[in-house]
């Protein structure tokens, strides 16, 4: 983030929204985003698929791959890199819009749980 968005780095405006997997919630990750003062946003229970990477970018690359046979690590590195590369603007613009409807929905739910499709689910 400071080589990419140093704006925001350096106007302190960013904020990280991860879900409750065990390498976030470690404690040299939370010391870290602690000291460089970065608001978290906190992952409902039993809502995994509010993070853009669950509903958008898993997928998408799980399309692009599955079923190939790679011959080692380094053509697993290149097939995925060229998949992410394939990801127009829009598409990283449209996925994250889906992601605020989607935690609109979870706000009007109070956090708890809903039935029914999540826009992020199409």
């Amino acid at each position: 983030m400071r080589r990419k968005r140093p704006e925001l780095w350096q106007s302190g405006e960013l904020w990280l929204h991860h879900n409750k997997a065990p390498a976030h919630k470690a404690l040299s990750v939370q010391q870290f985003l602690t000291k460089n003062s970065l608001t978290q946003l906190l992952h409902p229970p039993y809502l995994p698929d509010l993070a853009p990477c669950d509903f958008f970018l898993f997928p998408r690359m799980k399309k692009v791959l599955k079923g190939k046979r790679f011959t080692d690590v380094e053509e697993v590195k290149k097939k995925t890199t060229e998949a992410l590369k394939g990801i127009t603007l829009t598409e990283f613009q449209d996925s994250f819009e889906k992601w605020k409807t989607c935690l609109d929905r979870c706000i009007a739910s109070n956090g708890q749980y809903f039935e029914g499709d999540c826009i992020c689910n199409t």
